[in-house]
C-alpha cells in the first residue's frame, strides 16, 4: 500500500513581508523641444546596458546604444532613461520598474510608446522584464540577450493578452564570442508561440 502522506507531515504557512530600499543612477535625455507644461506626451525609451558598464561611473553607460548615439545624433525624439546596474549585480525588476515609474510621474511621457531595449546583460534584462511585464511596453528591442524560458511560460498565463500585442524585435550577430546566438533564438521561439 502507499503510505499517507499526511501521517508523516504537517503543512505549515510561512508569511513574511519585504521593503527594499535601493537607489540607482541613471542617465536621462529629454528630446528638443521637450516642455513638460504643455499637453504633449512624448515616447519614452528605457536602455539597459552590458555587463562592462556596471559600476559607479555613470558615464560608463554612454559606452554603447542609444545613450552614445544622443550625443553625436541630439535630435533624437524620444525620452530616453539609461540606468546603471552596480557592479557584481543583474537587472533587478523592482528597480527598473520603480525607476519606470518614478519617470512616468515626473516626466511628460506617454504610456503608450514605452520601449525598452538593452544589449548583452541588457539584452537578458529587456527580455526578463519585457516577458514579465508585457503590459507596460509597447515594444522591446533584446541585442544579444536570452533569457529563462520558465520566465516566459509563467507569465504567459497571466498576461497572455499583452504578451500577444508586444512588439518583440531581436538582434544577434551569429559570431557573438559572449552570448551565443541560440540563447536569442529560444527567447523569439517561445515568443512566437504566445
Amino acid at each position: 500500500p502507499t503510505p499517507n502522506p499526511s501521517s508523516v507531515q504537517t503543512p505549515k504557512q510561512y508569511q513574511f513581508t519585504r521593503t527594499i530600499s535601493a537607489q540607482v543612477n541613471y542617465l536621462l535625455f529629454l528630446p528638443k523641444g521637450y516642455d513638460a507644461k504643455t499637453e504633449k506626451r512624448w515616447p519614452l525609451m528605457l536602455f539597459l546596458h552590458g555587463a562592462g558598464e556596471r559600476g559607479t561611473n555613470i558615464w560608463k553607460v554612454a559606452t554603447h546604444g542609444p545613450p552614445k548615439n544622443v550625443a553625436t545624433n541630439p535630435d533624437f525624439p524620444l525620452i530616453l532613461v539609461s540606468p546603471q546596474c552596480p557592479e557584481r549585480q543583474i537587472w533587478s525588476r523592482d528597480i527598473l520598474l520603480g525607476l519606470l515609474d518614478d519617470t512616468i510621474a515626473n516626466y511628460a511621457v506617454d504610456t503608450n510608446r514605452v520601449y525598452l531595449t538593452g544589449l548583452s546583460m541588457g539584452g537578458y534584462g529587456a527580455w526578463d522584464l519585457g516577458m514579465t511585464h508585457p503590459d507596460r511596453f509597447a515594444a522591446i528591442v533584446p541585442i544579444c540577450g536570452g533569457g529563462e524560458l520558465i520566465t516566459v511560460m509563467m507569465s504567459s498565463r497571466d498576461k497572455r493578452q499583452a504578451l500577444m500585442s508586444l512588439g518583440v524585435w531581436a538582434f544577434h550577430g551569429g559570431k557573438d564570442p559572449v552570448v551565443p546566438l541560440a540563447e536569442s533564438q529560444r527567447m523569439v521561439d517561445v515568443a512566437k508561440k504566445m
